[in-house]
């Protein structure tokens, strides 16, 4: 997920709009992406839709399909795994760093994240989805934190994208998993606030392949 931008274009507006109705499944996987459609929706020129459009395919997020136009990217039992692997992978050498270089100005806000992800864990817990995009933003800003001071701009922005593909079949594909996910978030944060890599890196190995356990046990993806 993108930070906001002050002032920013008609273009990156558009862009960051659009993209997140990808990301949170309100344009659900396979749509056709109608420009005409689109234009009135987002209320922005062809010109630009198709810059935006593009730029999201480069991201995976949505297909350049030539002449038939654009849809949303489909989602599918292979690329959540190829995805999740992907994310663990860049995650877990983040962390590493981040640890090694982080100080008491990295620990402020991870635990400020950390404690609006809880308290946002706990709305779940109630069986209450209807701020469940508040809660996966707050995951973002979380897992985010944790790696924020790895020391590579690069790798910050490459798992973000990564992230981002990922939080997708949460909100297509996954539930709330309960007291399992907000235990292990808090598992992360000790282990953060300890330095103690190896065992934060164990533990997001379970956090990401128990997500995608969950999500393949409940049958919603072929």
């Amino acid at each position: 997920m993108l930070p906001p931008i002050i002032n920013e274009t008609i273009a990156e507006s558009s862009y960051r709009r659009i993209r997140a109705d990808i990301i949170f499944g309100r344009l659900p996987p396979g749509q056709k992406l109608k420009l005409e459609s689109l234009r009135e929706t987002y209320e922005t020129s062809i010109s630009t839709l198709r810059e935006v459009l593009n730029r999201l395919s480069s991201e995976g997020l949505v297909l350049a399909e030539g002449q038939k136009g654009f849809e949303v990217s489909p989602v599918s039992v292979s690329d959540l795994k190829e995805t999740a692997a992907l994310r663990l992978l860049l995650e877990t050498h983040a962390l590493e760093q981040s640890f090694v270089h982080g100080d008491v100005e990295w620990e402020a806000p991870l635990v400020s994240a950390h404690y609006k992800l809880a308290r946002m864990e706990q709305v779940m817990a109630t069986g209450d989805t209807s701020r469940a995009e508040d809660w996966k933003r707050y995951d973002w800003e979380f897992h985010q934190a944790l790696i924020s001071a790895c020391g590579s701009k690069l790798l910050m922005e490459t798992h973000s994208v990564i992230f981002d593909r990922y939080l997708r079949y949460q909100m297509v594909a996954l539930s709330y998993r309960g007291d399992v996910a907000a235990n292990e978030h808090q598992q992360l944060l000790d282990a953060a606030l300890r330095r103690d890599a190896e065992t934060a890196k164990r533990v997001l190995v379970l956090h990401i392949q128990g997500g995608v356990e969950h999500a393949l046990a409940r049958g919603t993806l072929r």
